[in-house]
């Protein structure tokens, strides 16, 4: 079978672009309670099951909003209401040995119990509040910032 050389680019540029939007995907909103919002890009977007995540996203719930996401690796993040958590920084590439998971719960409240990031490299996990850093020893722990 012969593909004419301009028909080939168009369909390696289009997968490539389709690599690269996986890429930026860190995990997905499972549930949502109320009217949760993802702040991205100077953009507020209503969250919704199956939105896909991303670097630099920030979750927002209101005082009886809460939303469950999941990871890319596994891990499964509650968040409470009047919530604000910036996802700052995630990598999971277990073929390189890259591991990173770094949020900032800037108040309320969240639970958090490890994927394969926290089993894998505990020391890649950060999770910080304005009062205090927290390191993963355990695969689940609450945190609260006020």
């Amino acid at each position: 079978m012969h593909i004419p050389m301009p028909a080939a680019l168009f369909l390696c540029t289009c997968l490539g672009a389709h690599a690269a939007a996986d890429e930026q995907h860190i995990g997905l909103i499972k549930n949502v309670s109320g009217a949760v919002r993802v702040e991205r890009g100077g953009a507020t977007l209503a969250a919704d099951p199956g939105m896909q995540l991303r670097v630099s996203d920030r979750l927002v719930s209101g005082p009886a909003d809460t939303a469950g996401v999941v990871f890319r690796d596994g891990t499964l993040l509650s968040v409470g209401p009047s919530s604000v958590v910036h996802l700052r920084d995630y990598v999971f590439e277990p073929k390189q040995s890259r591991y990173r998971f770094d949020l900032f719960l800037a108040k309320g409240s969240a639970v958090y119990a490890s994927g394969k990031i926290g089993k894998l490299s505990p020391e890649s996990v950060r999770v910080d509040t304005p009062a205090a850093t927290v390191g993963v020893r355990g695969t689940r722990f609450l945190i609260q910032a006020e």
